[in-house]
């Protein structure tokens, strides 16, 4: 009897390892195929692309033009200009402003204190698109619509992501710093630039990097409210190769792997700081 039992767990162990190993295969073709389609189409002619399979390998890696017709015909200069742009001062907003609410909510008790944090999780739960029509409306009532401020505007407060990181990291930084500082006399602001904010740079690394991708990445907000060329982003810039009759998606493709490589990059030599900023914060 218990060799039947003894048996009989060592197959469920097999059988689960079997499970967990092609589940994580299964979970990487999902990952990398797409990634081999985009890398083997921008090495390819426009008609080798349409009469060979998606992954199939392309003739040579040696051909570049579809990299140079997206550089310079897309103008990814003016695009990476105006990404920059847009990062920069998102992020800064997206920081300063988190760190205050978190400071506020982590350190005063006040009447709808719970209220407000509410308001940041429901607007999380709402669908994007369904505000869409109200969001413009106000954008356009601003008058920032067709200006680089419109999308500086809507990325420019904090997301729930964000604020969560801010606070967890608010509970590591000891109230009695603050006390200490009030005794001598140090106003709120003091507190919050020099002491605070010091002492939040794993959080805002981490914010920094997280929010930043989702900037540089995004497509649909730059394009609905910057349809001018002058003000294209990286996310944009490869849209003048779409046409009524089709896509030049040899063209495209090499220029998302051009578009993919300085996030790689950045990520590659930051990602210390993504592991250890939700490790750190979650453990404190």
């Amino acid at each position: 009897m218990e060799k039947t039992n003894y048996g009989s767990k060592k197959i469920s162990h097999v059988i689960m390892i079997i499970i967990k190993y092609l589940s994580l295969i299964l979970a990487a073709i999902i990952v990398i195929a797409p990634v081999l389609v985009i890398l083997f189409a921008a090495f390819k002619t426009r008609s080798e692309f349409n009469v060979s399979g998606k992954l199939d390998l392309p003739n040579s890696f040696l051909y570049f033009d579809n990299f140079k017709t997206a550089f310079t015909d897309g103008g990814m200069i003016t695009g990476l200009k105006n990404t920059l742009f847009l990062m920069g001062m998102s992020l800064l907003g997206t920081i300063l402003f988190g760190a205050m609410v978190a400071y506020v909510l982590s350190r005063f008790e006040f009447f709808g204190k719970k209220l407000i944090f509410g308001a940041y999780l429901v607007a999380m739960l709402i669908p994007m698109v369904t505000t869409q029509v109200a969001t413009y409306k106000i954008v356009s009532f601003l008058g920032l619509v067709g200006t680089i401020w419109a999308p500086i505007a809507l990325y420019l407060g904090a997301d729930v992501m964000s604020l969560y990181i801010m606070l967890l990291f608010m509970e590591s930084i000891h109230v009695s710093l603050d006390e200490s500082a009030k005794l001598d006399g140090a106003s709120y602001p003091f507190i919050f630039f020099r002491i605070i904010l010091p002492n939040l740079k794993p959080a805002i690394a981490t914010v920094a990097i997280i929010r930043g991708v989702t900037i540089y990445n995004d497509f649909y907000i730059p394009f609905l409210y910057m349809p001018d060329e002058k003000l294209q982003t990286l996310s944009t810039s490869l849209y003048k190769f779409m046409g009524p009759y089709g896509g030049q998606w040899n063209v495209i493709c090499a220029g998302v792997i051009l578009i993919i490589i300085p996030t790689l990059v950045a990520f590659l030599s930051m990602q210390k700081y993504i592991y250890n900023g939700f490790v750190a914060g979650s453990v404190k």
